[in-house]
């Protein structure tokens, strides 16, 4: 994949300029000032929004109160599994759906700061991709220090550089994401295999904030075994990628100039 060329972020304004994708799974106490907070900070955006929240297979009052939201916001857009598929699932989802031309994706915990979503999709003038990392991060010690030695063993298995591959807080261009395959747990890999793809990728401090309410949906053990484990596919798919743009060139059939004889003839059947 060849690296895309920066354009205006004007560009980006076509139809629906930008979306904001949000998985959520029993949310419910955090749905409204969550909606309340990234209204306030879209506020100024110059260009269209579409809000794009993806329920997880909620169980508790999270789709209720999305569509009381939804009632008083034609922004705001819906999907919802009918059963609990995980994150990667709803990120999946979303990336299809989404419709903007930048595409920036955050938690619906209120962890990260719905006012950073400006700021990131602003920055695609210049990147395809922008990953958040969270600065000062509102964590418990353990899932600090967890997550430090997955990104430290991910970067040591796959080649790469990315800080913080938990930070949800990212924005994309929209052809970055088209014909993406996604896999169980591969998310977090995301900046890795968009690289892999030839795309510029940036890495930012973004704020992040302790949860107030609800508690994680994802255990720190699973994520941690399971994001171990994934980094062998990845590491396996970067080994093997077939990149070929480099050296590839296509010979197109050239017509042959007509002889000396062939002209002559052509003038002979010719009319006086």
């Amino acid at each position: 994949m060849l690296n895309v060329c920066a354009v205006p972020l004007l560009l980006l304004m076509e139809s629906v300029a930008l979306s904001v994708v949000i998985p959520v799974y029993n949310e419910a106490e955090n749905i409204q000032p969550l909606i309340e907070q990234l209204s306030a900070a879209l506020r100024a955006w110059p260009g269209r929004v579409e809000i794009l929240l993806v329920d997880d297979g909620s169980t508790d009052q999270t789709l209720e109160l999305l569509k009381q939201a939804q009632a008083l916001d034609a922004r705001i857009r819906i999907a919802r599994f009918r059963q609990n598929q995980g994150q990667t699932a709803a990120m999946a989802a979303g990336f299809r759906l989404a419709r903007g031309g930048a595409v920036v994706t955050l938690d619906g915990d209120l962890q990260n700061d719905p006012r950073e979503v400006p700021r990131l999709a602003e920055m695609l003038k210049d990147w395809d991709v922008v990953c958040g990392v969270r600065a000062r991060r509102q964590d418990s010690w353990w899932k600090r220090v967890s997550s430090r030695i997955g990104n430290a063993f991910r970067n040591w298995a796959t080649g790469d550089n990315i800080v913080d591959t938990g930070c949800t807080l990212k924005a994309y261009r929209r052809e970055c994401l088209e014909r993406l395959e996604l896999y169980k747990g591969l998310h977090r890999f995301l900046p890795t295999l968009l690289k892999m793809r030839g795309y510029r990728v940036t890495q930012v401090p973004v704020s992040h904030r302790p949860r107030l309410h609800g508690k994680t949906k994802y255990g720190t053990w699973g994520r941690l075994f399971k994001g171990l484990a994934d980094v062998w596919a990845v590491r396996w798919m970067k080994k093997n990628l077939i990149g070929y743009n480099a050296v590839l060139e296509v010979v197109e059939r050239t017509e042959a100039a007509p002889t000396a004889a062939a002209t002559e003839r052509t003038k002979e059947r010719a009319p006086a």
